[in-house]
C-alpha cells in the first residue's frame, strides 16, 4: 500500500472516531492561548488547566503579565514542570508581544517563533486554535509516534516529520489532523502499547492492504 492510500484510510477512521475534535486546553483569548500552549511542554493539559484556572484569575490581561515581578510569576508557575523556564519565556514573551506587535498575536509562523518558547509545533497549535491559519502541521509526540506506527513517515525528525505529513494530507486537514491524532493516542494507541496492532486504524489498514489492488 502506497503511503497516500495509508494517508486516506488513516484520516477516514479518524474523522469517524472524531469529528468534530476541541482543544483540550482552556483559555479564552489568544494570548492565554500562547501561555498554555507554552505550559504544555512535556506536562499534560490537565495539569495546565489546573494551573492556568488560577492562573488566568490572577493574571486577566497582558498588563498584569507585564507589571509582574519574574520572581513571583515563577512562584505562581511552582506546581509545573520546568517552571523556572516557562516562566522567563512567558513574560519575555509578553513584553515582545507588547512592544514589537502592538500587543496582537502574529498570524504568521515567522512572527510567533520570535516570542521565547514559541517553536514551529507550538505555533502551528496557536495559529490553527487563534485564527484558523494553517501553514504546517503541529508534531507533538503522539503525532511523531502515530506516523511512525502507521508508516506515515520514516523520519525521527519532527521538522521532516511535518513535511512528509504536509505532503500527503489535504491542506484543509492539517490543523484537525493534529488534533485528531493526538486524541487518538491517548484513547487507542497510548504509548505502552506502541507494538499492540488491534485499535482501529491498524485494523483497517490491514484490511486496506487485504482488499487493495
Amino acid at each position: 500500500m502506497d503511503t497516500q492510500t495509508r494517508a486516506h484510510t488513516v484520516l477516514t477512521v479518524l474523522k469517524t472516531i472524531f469529528p468534530n475534535p476541541a482543544p483540550s486546553l482552556t483559555f479564552s483569548n489568544n494570548w492565554e492561548l500562547i501561555v498554555s500552549v507554552v505550559l504544555s511542554a512535556q506536562t499534560t493539559d490537565k495539569q495546565v488547566n489546573v494551573v492556568t484556572k488560577k492562573l488566568f484569575h490572577t493574571y486577566p490581561t497582558l498588563d498584569h503579565y507585564l507589571g509582574t515581578s519574574l520572581d513571583q510569576f515563577t512562584k505562581d508557575l511552582s506546581a509545573i514542570g520546568l517552571y523556572k523556564t516557562k516562566a522567563k519565556n512567558i513574560l519575555a514573551a509578553a513584553h515582545i508581544l507588547d512592544t514589537q506587535f502592538h500587543r496582537v498575536v502574529p498570524q504568521t509562523i515567522a512572527e510567533l517563533i520570535l516570542l521565547p518558547g514559541v517553536g514551529r509545533k507550538t505555533a502551528n497549535v496557536v495559529l490553527g486554535n487563534a485564527y484558523g491559519i494553517a501553514e504546517g502541521i503541529a508534531v507533538d509526540t503522539h503525532v511523531t509516534r502515530l506516523a511512525q506506527k502507521f508508516k506515515l513517515t520514516k523520519h525521527r525528525d519532527p521538522k521532516k516529520i511535518e513535511q512528509d505529513l504536509m505532503h500527503i494530507f489535504p491542506k484543509e486537514e492539517w490543523f484537525l489532523l493534529t488534533m485528531r491524532l493526538i486524541e487518538y493516542g491517548r484513547e487507542y494507541s497510548p504509548a505502552r502499547k506502541k507494538d499492540d496492532d488491534t485499535d482501529p486504524i491498524s485494523i483497517a489498514l490491514r484490511k486496506a492492504t487485504k482488499t487493495g489492488p
